[in-house]
């Protein structure tokens, strides 16, 4: 009996007064009895019944059903519905509701949106911008101002209509294009695909202007011209047209027209010189970024402007030409255009160990192209002597930096660099010079360098280091580690007045100097200086 009395008490209770916890589903889920209770609870309400038999009745005369659609009113038609456990107006009053504290508020709040404003912001339409092209497969087109400008100019120059010829076309390569006039021949059968003899305007327009070379930049420019269809790169034989205009039409050389031999070694020296600085992954294969890096395009525009050959120093100086075949020539003793280990050993009065002659010759710095085994050709010397005469440049401390690097490994140990300096160590005993232990060597050389690791020397040092040079010298050139030793202050003035030239610059101009007085005395010593003695070592 009391227990049925408590469970009518219990029925009776207001849930709003006794403000208990939200369930959450999964514990109405895992307890199914706890629901069934509670329904079947509320549908012994008397109230219960009521809104039921209300609810039937509407159903049946097609009247609108008036449901709840809110926690919020259901709760209040319960409130107002449920019979009261306190008597008539005793009923103490309830707390304030805060909708801040209760959690329940606040859950059922954040079902519609934040009157707070929500970080995410609704977006009715995204903004659309319009990115301008920025990639050409052909190259960018030329503004309009500038096409016309250059039809303009064009019209001019091919006037008549009848085309031009090779002659006459080097006026369009200088004005219009903007480039070396001795890229004008080359550029002139790139157009002239059909060998006719002449370039039309519109074959000219639809290849400079249509094709959008206008817009390139220079370096891109003189890669295209020269470029073979379907390479990416660029090989020797591709600027032997370019030095063939050259020698023909540039004032510097035309006391070289009577002598196409000269011609020829000339036009090769010059090619091997722009490879040995701009093809630095040294596989013949010029890339546009190799030239873009290089300065072969700024040279070619100073060869352009300038009638002295000898004051373009990089690359076509004709007296650097003639040190270097001098030098060549008075190595091949037999004149066969090769040279081996014996000739080379007496470069630069002995200069050289045998050690780094071995290594040379092992072809470790560089694979020889002269297809002749134990022998050396012009090619390969032209590398070694650029090496030789300017420790200071990359690609020189990369040719020797491979030679001392006997075990490959990236590294200069002090037992490689032992190897090399114990045949200088036993020269200067029979020389009578005061030897230097290498021990003592060694320090010195490492307070020049300032490696990043003491015990040994890498590549990246070498190239910080200005000094670099003397460290390959003090290895194996006997008679350069002498002069560094005995430093003359005059010659130190000399390059600091002069700190543009490199030290193959110099090296060029003393022995051209020194070759010409040889020369201009055994000219003496034959009674005539116009008179050509093939019996002469020198081949000037």
């Amino acid at each position: 009996m009391e227990v049925e009395t408590a469970r009518r008490d219990a029925a009776a209770l207001d849930p709003e007064l006794l403000q208990l916890p939200e369930l959450a589903p999964g514990a109405l889920r895992e307890n199914s009895g706890i629901a069934e209770a509670l329904y079947s609870q509320w549908l012994t309400l008397p109230e219960t019944s009521k809104l039921v038999k209300s609810l039937i009745e509407d159903a049946k005369a097609g009247a609108t059903l008036n449901v709840a659609g809110s926690s919020a009113s259901t709760n209040a038609a319960s409130s107002s519905s449920l019979p009261s456990m306190f008597p008539a107006g005793s009923a103490p009053p309830l707390s304030p509701r805060s909708t801040s504290g209760s959690p329940r508020i606040m859950r059922r709040g954040s079902a519609g949106p934040s009157s707070l404003g929500s970080p995410l912001k609704l977006v009715s339409e995204p903004v659309r911008e319009v990115i301008p092209q920025f990639y050409f497969k052909n190259g960018r087109p030329p503004p309009r101002d500038l096409k016309e400008q250059c039809l303009s100019r064009i019209d001019h120059l091919f006037f008549g209509g009848e085309g031009l010829q090779a002659q006459e076309f080097r006026q369009v390569t200088k004005d219009i294009c903007k480039i070396p006039s001795f890229l004008s021949s080359v550029l002139f059968k790139k157009i002239d695909v059909a060998c006719t003899g002449t370039v039309s305007r519109d074959a000219f327009v639809d290849y400079w202007i249509n094709d959008n070379k206008i817009t390139m930049d220079m370096a891109s420019q003189i890669f295209e011209i020269l470029r073979k269809p379907g390479y990416s790169y660029l090989t020797q034989d591709d600027f032997k047209p370019v030095l063939k205009e050259l020698l023909a039409s540039h004032p510097g050389l035309e006391f070289l027209q009577g002598t196409p031999e000269f011609q020829e070694r000339y036009a090769e020296t010059v090619i091997y010189r722009i490879f040995y600085s701009i093809n630095r992954s040294g596989n013949g294969h010029l890339t546009l970024r190799e030239l873009k890096h290089g300065n072969l395009v700024s040279a070619l525009q100073q060869l352009d402007e300038e009638e002295d050959i000898n004051k373009v120093l990089r690359y076509f100086s004709y007296e650097h030409f003639y040190v270097i075949y001098c030098k060549f020539w008075e190595l091949d003793a037999d004149h066969d255009f090769l040279i081996d280990k014996e000739n080379l050993i007496r470069y630069g009065n002995h200069s050289l160990t045998y050690r780094i002659v071995d290594r040379i010759f092992s072809q470790v710095p560089r694979k020889f192209t002269s297809m002749t085994e134990g022998k050396m050709g012009y090619e390969d010397f032209v590398y070694f002597i650029l090496s030789e005469e300017d420790k200071s440049s990359e690609p020189s401390l990369e040719y020797w930096f491979k030679c001392i690097d006997l075990d490959g490994n990236g590294i200069l140990t002090s037992n490689e660099m032992q190897f090399f300096y114990e045949e200088q160590l036993h020269r200067m005993e029979c020389m009578a010079q005061e030897p230097v232990l290498f021990e003592d060597i060694l320090c010195q050389m490492i307070d020049m360098i300032g490696p990043e690791n003491e015990s040994y020397f890498t590549l990246r040092d070498l190239k910080r280091c200005k000094l670099s040079g003397n460290i390959f010298n003090i290895l194996f050139n006997l008679n350069k580690f002498m002069a560094f030793e005995t430093r003359d202050p005059f010659l130190i003035r000399q390059e600091r007045e002069n700190p543009n030239l490199t030290e193959w610059d110099r090296f060029a101009h003393r022995e051209y100097i020194r070759l010409s007085m040889e020369e201009d005395g055994e000219d003496a010593s034959n009674g005539s200086g116009d008179v050509w003695d093939e019996s002469l070592e020198a081949p000037f």
